[in-house]
């Protein structure tokens, strides 16, 4: 799976943290993510796999993490075309009838891109719909 980095969404972990710091909220217990996006989205209306491009307007140099496990892939639709909005999987149920993990994400890419070119996603969140993996990150527990 060829991917390119996501943006509208944090850089880092550690840009988190430094909020979280300036702000006095208390990271102990959460648990934090990474996302890789495909690099084509899947236009139902034409019925084909389509490039896309970040919005220019906004800074990304998303720094990838040292230690990272992959959880599985969610497909999330953007009608906007700009950021992300739902996960069909989760808002629209479809894990009832789409087999997911304990995540409610696919098992793999190939799940993911075969349910979205075969019909599953249809008649539940207007596309283009994109696939991400879904990362959790090894990291520090903050201090308190």
């Amino acid at each position: 799976m060829e991917t390119q980095r996501v943006f509208w969404l944090f850089n880092s972990p550690e840009i988190i943290e430094q909020l979280a710091n300036a702000h006095s909220i208390n990271l102990a217990g959460t648990t934090m993510f990474y996302y890789e996006v495909y690099e084509l989205q899947f236009d139902e209306e034409k019925a084909q796999w389509l490039s896309f491009k970040a919005d220019e307007s906004f800074l990304t140099d998303v720094l990838a993490p040292e230690t990272m496990t992959l959880e599985g892939y969610d497909v999330v639709s953007f009608m906007a075309r700009t950021s992300r909005e739902c996960s069909p999987l989760s808002c629209n149920s479809l894990a009832r009838s789409i087999q997911t993990n304990s995540h409610c994400l696919l098992s793999s890419f190939e799940d993911a891109k075969r349910h979205i070119e075969t019909g599953s996603f249809n008649n539940s969140e207007p596309g283009p719909y994109r696939i991400f993996a879904v990362y959790t990150l090894g990291r520090k527990t903050p201090s308190s």
